[in-house]
């Protein structure tokens, strides 16, 4: 299985170890899916109902064969198989459900949004990739989700106010150093905040610029 064109992810999966890739792309082809109903989907209760038909098979995942859905089989070969729940699995559409009806979204729930959404994914990868109790998954994959979706609003102020809060989630998340396992999430979250940050690295992930300090950060931690 491929995660939908994305040179960045497909740069931080390179980081990641071999035997750990097909279980973290399968981890950022649910993301990605879950994603794809709130962007093809204009009424809220039917994404709803999307959204609640993926929270089933994902709890089911503990107790069933996979179904026929490439996203699932994944899923059931590479995470389930090595000890996380499809419920935990599950979890992370609490996140997604926040955006719905995005005019309503206030801080609570933009936080809400980013802890169950990245925090919960980078969490789960941490998990499998065997990532050091002093790496900040958590606050990195919050950061992560919010910079993903200032990046991606319509609205004007809303992604002004998701771009402020990401960028000081991301801030603090990348003042720590990673260890090596879990270097290919710390890539995930300091390409997002050069994405936000408008300086000389927020170019294209294939300019020189930004190839060198994602080699740095692979190299150090930093």
């Amino acid at each position: 299985m491929s995660v939908p064109d994305d040179p960045e992810r497909a740069l931080a999966l390179s980081y990641a170890p071999v035997g750990m890739r097909g279980a973290i792309e399968a981890l950022l082809a649910l993301d990605a899916r879950l994603g794809g109903i709130l962007r093809t989907t204009r009424e809220p209760m039917v994404g709803q109902m999307r959204l609640t038909w993926w929270h089933e098979a994902l709890s089911a995942l503990d107790t069933a064969p996979p179904p026929a859905q490439p996203v699932l089989q994944a899923l059931s070969a590479d995470v389930v198989a090595r000890g996380i729940s499809g419920t935990v699995l599950a979890g992370m559409i609490d996140g997604w459900e926040m955006l719905l009806e995005p005019e309503l979204l206030d801080r609570d729930m933009l936080e809400s949004y980013a802890k169950h959404r990245g925090g919960k994914l980078f969490l789960i990868a941490g998990e499998l990739l065997g990532a050091a109790p002093r790496d900040p998954l958590e606050r990195a994959g919050e950061g992560w989700a919010l910079a993903d979706l200032a990046r991606h609003s319509r609205d004007p102020v809303a992604a002004s106010r998701t771009r402020d809060l990401a960028m000081t989630v991301l801030s603090d998340a990348m003042q720590h150093r990673w260890s090596r396992n879990a270097r290919s999430l710390g890539a995930m979250a300091l390409s997002a905040r050069f994405d936000l940050a408008g300086d000389g690295v927020s170019a294209p992930v294939t300019s020189p610029a930004r190839i060198a300090r994602l080699a740095w950060h692979r190299l150090s931690g930093h």
